[in-house]
């Protein structure tokens, strides 16, 4: 391969200072104390950044009063607030590396993950105490519950906030470049989901990559509708928020018109959503009831947004609508939209500063460098150390030079503009969030009358896809059936939306299941729509 096949980007590597997450994202606390730092929505209690860092490292102390050490799992199992955020950087700060898990979650979905970590203390909310009691008895383990509130039977937040008194720690708690701070969940480029092992480094790397190329600036205010338990919530929106010093309006959960007037009330001036939220603020009516004058960017990530729906909103919004991509096993982003430059239609931006790309012909392994459309292969200074206790997943998907095979089809122009045109990977993307085909194959398999089971993606206007099932029936069933059978089993983004019957599952000679030929039998109608109780014979 040439050095002219590789695509680097437009900035130099950014400049990082050895420190740990919480001090990199609460710096302002020093020079602006009394600045507001997080803004509940709903309520519109602020929090101003010298009580942030104040609470930051009571949270800290009192962890590791109650027994946290350097190197233990902290889960968060709640919805978008500022004890999350605190909650998160009080963990990191002493030493625990924090994984956030979907509220929405059923408890069988839970469970594995606090199996593979092994969390000795789990965060949550009232409301989901039940939720996690379930997912912890299916693990078994005693961990400390901290309830974000009040609740019977439970540590509260309170207590562990009084138990770090002054906030005072030990120092060198945290090895910066090595010590992990993350712990996120992601599929990768296909199969079920795996530990994301992500250092104190890495962030601060990916978050002032971002800083550097977004450009915000104390005065802006971003509103925070992206879970924290997702890297579009947790680090390109309240990461690099903090890190300019501005501030962050948090929503539980998304609710257009709580949404549209939180935007309007707190003044904010960026929004960084996914794509379905585009597709609202393009088309629903409820937008002209709104003065949305304030907003002077909005970002979209986490699934492609047609060129199209991104001019449609810019023009109905009256602000730019730029793109990001990136990946969980690179912190969150690895390209971004250029904030000080115009925005091209349909790009996901640029690559990051530091961060060097490949397009990599699929079937051939050449390099096409800006000659034509391949595999995109990545790599920069914010990449995971890998795949909890996974070497094999970890050694598929970064290689040996230290590039990352991102499973996404791509073209690169000759100004370093990125377009993401498909996915090679088999993940179905569901509002940004992840659903591997696996799993939701695994419940369908349990159900009595299915032998066999695919699972690919369809394209949906406002989710950008929605998994269908493609089944063999061992016995009469209705599709009907199916759908609500998997919609007892799984959290709501991965329910079923469309079932059809086949005779066969199409597999390679190895056994691999042929999602791209169901995909493509299913884009060119061969595969009809399912027939109430429509009977098949097991194969």
């Amino acid at each position: 391969m040439s050095r002219d096949r590789v695509v680097r980007s437009r900035w130099p590597a950014v400049e990082v200072p050895d420190v740990t997450v919480p001090e990199f994202l609460l710096a302002h606390a020093d020079v602006r104390p009394d600045a507001t730092a997080v803004v509940d929505g709903p309520s519109g209690r602020t929090v101003t950044y010298g009580e942030l860092r104040r609470d930051v490292r009571r949270c800290a102390a009192g962890l590791r009063a109650r027994g946290l050490r350097p190197g233990d799992v902290v889960a968060i199992v709640a919805p978008n607030g500022p004890e999350w955020l605190v909650a998160c950087l009080g963990a990191m700060a002493a030493g625990g590396v924090v994984s956030g898990i979907n509220p929405l979650y059923t408890a069988d979905e839970i469970a594995p993950q606090l199996r593979d970590h092994g969390a000795p203390v789990v965060v949550t909310i009232p409301p989901f105490l039940p939720l996690v009691r379930a997912a912890i008895a299916a693990v078994g383990g005693e961990p400390d519950v901290v309830v974000l509130g009040e609740a019977e039977g439970a540590t509260s937040f309170g207590a562990v906030l009084a138990a770090g008194g002054d906030g005072e720690l030990p120092p060198g708690l945290v090895d910066p470049a090595h010590d992990l701070a993350l712990l996120p969940y992601s599929s990768g480029t296909t199969g079920l989901a795996k530990g994301v092992m992500l250092t104190h480094r890495a962030i601060v790397t990916n978050v002032e990559q971002m800083q550097t190329v977004m450009g915000l600036t104390p005065e802006d205010r971003s509103v925070a509708v992206a879970p924290f338990f997702h890297a579009v919530g947790l680090n390109v929106v309240a990461g690099v928020t903090l890190r300019a010093g501005a501030a962050i309006v948090t929503l539980p959960r998304f609710d257009l018109e709580a949404f549209l007037g939180v935007i309007e009330r707190h003044q904010v001036t960026i929004a960084v959503v996914v794509p379905p939220i585009v597709l609202a603020m393009a088309r629903h009516p409820a937008v002209e009831r709104y003065d949305l004058s304030s907003l002077r960017l909005l970002g979209s990530g986490a699934a492609p947004l047609s060129a199209d729906l991104q001019q449609e909103c810019a023009q109905r919004v009256g602000c730019p609508v730029g793109q990001g991509y990136g990946m969980t096993e690179a912190v969150a982003a690895i390209t971004l939209f250029d904030a000080a430059a115009p925005v091209v239609p349909g790009s996901v931006g640029v690559l990051l500063p530091g961060v060097e790309a490949r397009i990599v012909d699929p079937v051939t392994g050449e390099d096409v460098g800006t000659e034509g459309s391949g595999e995109l292969w990545v790599r920069g200074p914010q990449l995971m150390e890998g795949y909890l206790g996974n070497a094999t997943a970890t050694a598929a998907t970064i290689d040996a030079d230290g590039w990352l095979h991102t499973g996404d089809l791509a073209r690169c122009d000759a100004d370093g503009d990125v377009f993401v045109e498909d996915r090679l990977k088999e993940l179905v993307k569901v509002k940004g969030l992840q659903v591997a085909p696996a799993e939701l194959e695994a419940v369908l398999r349990t159900h009595p009358a299915v032998a066999d089971a695919a699972v690919i993606p369809v394209p949906d206007e406002r989710a950008g896809e929605r998994p269908k099932a493609v089944v063999v029936a061992s016995s009469p069933v209705a599709a009907e059936e199916i759908v609500a059978y998997v919609a007892e089993r799984v959290a709501p983004h991965k329910k079923i939306a469309d079932v059809v019957f086949v005779d066969a599952i199409p597999v390679s000679p190895s056994g691999k299941i042929l999602r791209r030929l169901l995909v493509a039998q299913d884009r060119a109608g061969a595969l009809a729509p399912a027939a109430p109780a429509r009977p098949v014979a097991a194969p």
